[in-house]
């Protein structure tokens, strides 16, 4: 059974703009709007004909649900990431991945609250869209999977029994790992170093990582792998066996292994099939 994507679930767009008015609209899917303005400005935001008359502070969160009435005006330059989710999208993912029953409305009508953490996630995701660097698809997944997590932890209405493990793994967590994947994507790399890395127990590490992002440490860094193996494969002159060593796969063998378990093909089939 494939498992639900969170990038598949949710657009993510900047928005920059000089003062300006948004007139009164229903909309079917939620809003999350993300501040990084430094400097807090006025705005005022029409939610089912009440008036709210605020300054939007940086790293503040303001949620829409999906079908509610929401016009706005700024006094401001504005600077946000608009974040866009499909309610039943979200309702799938939440139970499916989290085992979350969430209520009807999905999330509660507060409109404006303080999350650094959840905004410094959203910054993660935009830059993830806007450089080459940061474009890989399991990255994104993964960003998008910590990002929903964290919004439906801060929303959603969990079981009573089921622990916020994830709630402790932050994005500044996410951007570290991360980062130690890239830089040494041709070398061996463990759960202890990554969580060492993340300044957790590797136990620990693993719990909150596989919670947040659906798949355990290694999963990760062995999707990862493969993807950058794939993108190498374009240049039909690189031989296979010096991918399987740039990609940190100890032979050409344990590459094609790994190859054919995560895409169901085998490197050599793979890039026969996709020969320009």
């Amino acid at each position: 059974m494939q498992r639900p994507s969170a990038a598949g679930l949710m657009s993510v767009r900047y928005f920059r703009a000089e003062p300006d008015r948004m007139p009164e609209e229903v909309f079917a899917e939620h809003h999350v709007l993300l501040n990084l303005q430094e400097n807090g400005h006025r705005v005022q935001n029409w939610r089912d004909g009440t008036l709210r008359d605020f300054t939007f502070r940086k790293d503040e969160v303001i949620v829409t649900p999906a079908g509610m009435r929401s016009g706005w005006r700024w006094y401001g330059q504005s600077d946000v990431i608009v974040i866009t989710l499909h309610p039943d999208k979200v309702q799938r993912f939440a139970q499916s991945e989290l085992g979350m029953l969430l209520a009807p409305e999905q999330f509660h009508d507060q409109p404006q609250f303080y999350d650094p953490d959840l905004c410094a996630a959203g910054v993660i995701l935009r830059d993830a869209l806007a450089t080459d660097d940061m474009s890989s698809a399991v990255m994104f997944e993964a960003m998008s999977r910590v990002f929903l997590v964290k919004l439906l932890q801060k929303y959603g209405k969990r079981r009573a029994e089921e622990v916020e493990l994830s709630a402790r793994f932050t994005s500044q967590h996410y951007q570290r790992v991360l980062t130690y994947v890239q830089d040494r994507l041709d070398q061996t790399i463990t759960v202890d170093q990554m969580a060492t890395e993340a300044g957790m127990s590797p136990s620990h590490f693993a719990r909150v990582f596989k919670e947040t992002l659906g798949s355990t440490p290694m999963q990760y860094v062995m999707a990862y792998r493969v993807e950058q193996a794939m993108k190498m494969m374009e240049d039909p002159a690189r031989p296979l066996g010096d991918i399987a060593m740039a990609c940190g796969f100890s032979d050409q063998a344990h590459f094609t292994r790994s190859f054919k378990q995560v895409v169901g093909q085998t490197p050599r089939a793979f890039r026969a099939a996709n020969a320009v």
